[in-house]
């Protein structure tokens, strides 16, 4: 199998973004990054309040796994599974989750 190729160490000067973004790349990182990323913004997307009740956010092959401690809050977001899956596909910027899952 062939290695994918990095760019040259012949004294070629890249940024460190690029950088940083070919090695992502080559390495095939970018899934768990966003999937990372998901997990880290759900405070941010969902606000303070909801994430007092969350106990536990995990994702696993492009569902997310909310575990909630408020069985109404669990019922009233279930009506919205939807509109949760666009908020955080919109937050990271590509889609991450298809589908929620809340426990």
């Amino acid at each position: 199998m062939k290695k994918p190729s990095a760019p040259s160490r012949s004294g070629e000067i890249i940024a460190l973004k690029e950088g940083l973004e070919s090695l992502v790349r080559i390495y095939r990182l970018q899934g768990k990054l966003n999937e990372v990323t998901v997990v880290s913004s759900w405070e941010r997307v969902m606000g303070k309040a909801v994430a007092l009740k969350t106990q536990e956010v995990y994702v696993n092959k492009g569902r997310l796994f909310v575990r909630l401690s408020s069985a109404p809050l669990k019922h009233e977001l279930l009506m919205a599974k939807t509109r949760v899956a666009e908020l955080i596909n919109a937050e990271v910027g590509e889609t991450v989750v298809k589908e929620v899952i809340f426990l």
